[in-house]
């Protein structure tokens, strides 16, 4: 059935309390169960799960994504299997909400492990204990929580802002409880086979898998140590170069130096369907530019050079040096100029925020708050959120010794960022927190410049600030129109913080810093070409750009960067002037430098099929239409979890499992 909402009129002149009352009165659903026992553990154990596999797919491409359709999909699925099994019955619609709800809190607090706390290590070449990493990230989150109620009785109750993702949750969701759970139940089918054919197909690929099954399960001869007797490669250029007497080269220089090969990887071509052609074929320009250009020829001219190694001999050059000597700076440029740009060409949504916000409150005759027994009381953040700041600037200053003084002057900027983040999101459901992140890292650089770790703990922790508080106001957003308790949302969503936290942190030591032969763990195996951490890279280069200065760099370093601060803000202006019809990102550009290019191409190549899918099928109701239109996000789903989770076994199998 459709939802019942406002009119435009009645959002426009209605006082809070009349719409509070509208909303107790023919939305609120009572004591309806929600946030029950088997809600939370489901939610719980899906969270975990979602969590993993956002932080796989975070170490490929340098960003999360959004799991809130997902989860809500893969709840509703998992409700009618459970109930179908005789393990629970009538599950109702808020509990799917509180499950999708927890799971999504879950997966959106996973981007510090691939953002801030990455590149930390980085610089400064230390590893971080997980316990630290564990409360950090905990902390930072609930810190988000508590910021956002505040701001959700302006936003949601009084406002009616859109929430666009939020809203198609509860779309969603009210499909599927009133009548045409057919079509979730096809969805969440279309969903499971993509995700059983990617996990097969990365199970081939995998070393480990194939190691597992040919000499534990099948019992074959062999050493495991050498590796299994036969498995996909995931390079499948790899095949050509065993046989090939001809390698490619780009003046003078072999494109596998380059890191041009060609990989065959399900969830970047998941990745790539969701992301879309015009961000994908951003990313694949500015990928061909890098390596099929400006490297060769900055290796021509010595400013990218090849290490010499202990006996004397120049090793071979790869994609992280390229990156590292020279193409990091001009990314860098492109990305920070084209995302202030965009942020800051909308001055009108960020100036609505506070005055939003902040308008005077009109007065009633009655002043009786009729949700006063639902919603979240204000007191708790008003003394919570000094308190959880105050924790997280001790822990910025006690675990990565950032300055004291500037820990405690990043906290009003989380109030302010925070409100600009969900006024963001409120409208377009995008959170510009890679935007957001820069203010407070060029901020405190400029106080303290030789101290990257001020500047990356103060920005990590305003950025996941904002971007909690956005995010789970999106995720509130569905259970408003639902008529949930917004008190058992909130609790829903430290569940949900919980999970992600205790499932991320052990499987970020076993991915990216496993122990080695040794039993020690090295800071060199946190980027590989399998996890490039792109967004890592970033916010490493901002930090030793801000440390170092433009003179440590080379002189045709710092002209690219001139050139890409340029070419991104006239990308951008021209982007704002055509309202969004221009084919080029700025940002997505920069990004298709820092990824790996094998992984930039698989995304294009998804972004491809399923363009060509949309354009094929076209009119509404037909067969194709059903599969590859209509279903594109669960496709796209079940091949990112397909193939993360199995890519995450084969890691434990290889690095953490005492098997062999």
């Amino acid at each position: 059935m459709a939802i019942h909402q406002l009119n435009e009129e009645q959002i426009r002149t209605w006082t809070r309390e009349q719409k509070d009352h509208w909303w107790f009165t023919n939305i609120f659903r009572g004591n309806m169960p929600q946030l029950t026992l088997r809600s939370g553990i489901t939610g719980f154990v899906l969270g975990g799960i979602l969590a993993s596999t956002n932080l796989y797919v975070g170490a490929k491409t340098g960003s999360t994504l959004g799991v809130g359709l997902t989860s809500v999909i893969l709840a509703f699925a998992l409700f009618r299997v459970m109930s179908r099994m005789g393990l629970a019955k009538d599950f109702t619609i808020l509990e799917n909400n509180a499950m999708q709800s927890i799971a999504t809190a879950a997966g959106y607090m996973t981007s510090p492990f691939i953002s801030s706390l990455a590149a930390y290590m980085l610089v400064t070449g230390n590893i971080v204990p997980w316990w630290q990493m564990l409360l950090w990230n905990v902390v930072i989150s609930i810190t988000g929580v508590l910021v956002a109620f505040p701001m959700k009785r302006r936003f949601i109750n009084e406002d009616q802002l859109p929430f666009p993702e939020g809203r198609a949750c509860g779309v969603v969701l009210d499909t599927l409880y009133t009548g045409e759970g057919a079509s979730g139940l096809f969805k969440a089918k279309v969903l499971a086979i993509a995700a059983v054919l990617a996990a097969g197909m990365q199970m081939v690929m995998g070393e480990g898998w194939m190691k597992l099954i040919q000499f534990k399960l099948l019992r074959l001869s062999g050493d495991p140590k050498e590796g299994p007797l036969w498995h996909f490669n995931e390079m499948v250029d790899q095949y050509y170069y065993n046989i090939a007497t001809w390698v490619p080269k780009i003046m003078g220089t072999d494109i596998r130096e380059l890191g041009l090969r060609v990989s065959f990887d399900l969830s970047m071509i998941g990745v790539g369907g969701l992301m879309g052609i015009r961000i994908a074929t951003s990313m694949l320009i500015g990928m061909i530019i890098n390596y099929v250009w400006l490297a060769p020829w900055m290796i021509q001219l010595g400013d990218i050079t090849r290490k010499v190694g202990p006996d004397g001999t120049l090793l071979p050059l790869n994609r992280g040096e390229i990156v590292n000597q020279w193409s990091l700076w001009w990314a860098i440029a492109m990305m920070v100029v084209g995302s202030m740009v965009g942020l800051f060409g909308k001055p009108k949504m960020i100036i609505n925020a506070f005055t939003n916000l902040f308008k005077k409150k009109e007065k009633t005759k009655k002043g009786h708050d009729v949700l006063k027994h639902i919603e979240v009381p204000l007191w708790i953040s008003f003394v919570g959120v000094p308190l959880f700041a105050l924790l997280g600037a001790s822990m910025a200053h006690w675990f990565f010794g950032a300055s004291w003084v500037l820990s405690l002057v990043a906290v009003p900027l989380i109030c302010v960022l925070s409100i600009i983040a969900t006024n963001s999101m409120a409208l377009t459901s995008w959170t510009p927190v890679g935007a957001l992140s820069k203010i407070t890292q060029f901020t405190m650089g400029a106080l303290q410049p030789h101290n990257a770790a001020t500047n990356l703990t103060t920005a990590g922790m305003t950025a996941e600030v904002a971007g909690n508080a956005a995010n789970l106001l999106s995720d509130i957003k569905p259970g408003y129109m639902l008529g949930a308790k917004p008190r058992q949302q909130a609790i829903g969503h430290v569940i949900g913080i919980t999970a992600g936290a205790l499932a991320s942190t052990p499987l970020f030591f076993a991915l990216f810093l496993p122990k080695n032969s040794e039993g020690v763990r090295s800071i060199s195996t946190l980027v590989s070409d399998t996890f490039g951490m792109p967004a890592a890279l970033q916010w490493k280069g901002v930090a030793d750009l801000i440390a170092k200065g433009l003179s440590s760099l080379p002189a045709t370093a710092v002209m690219a960067m001139v050139i890409a601060a340029v070419a991104a803000l006239l990308f951008e202006v021209i982007r704002i002037v055509t309202k969004n019809k221009f084919p080029l990102s700025a940002v997505s550009i920069g990004l298709g430098v820092v990824l790996p290019p094998n992984a930039t191409i698989c995304m294009w190549c998804g972004a491809l099929f399923f363009e060509i899918m949309r354009r094929k099928y076209k009119t509404p109701n037909t067969k194709g239409n059903t599969i590859w239109v209509e279903c594109l996000e669960p496709i796209c789903a079940g091949l990112i979890t397909g193939a993360a989770l199995i890519g995450i076994g084969d890691a434990l199998i290889q690095n953490v499992l005492p098997i062999w």
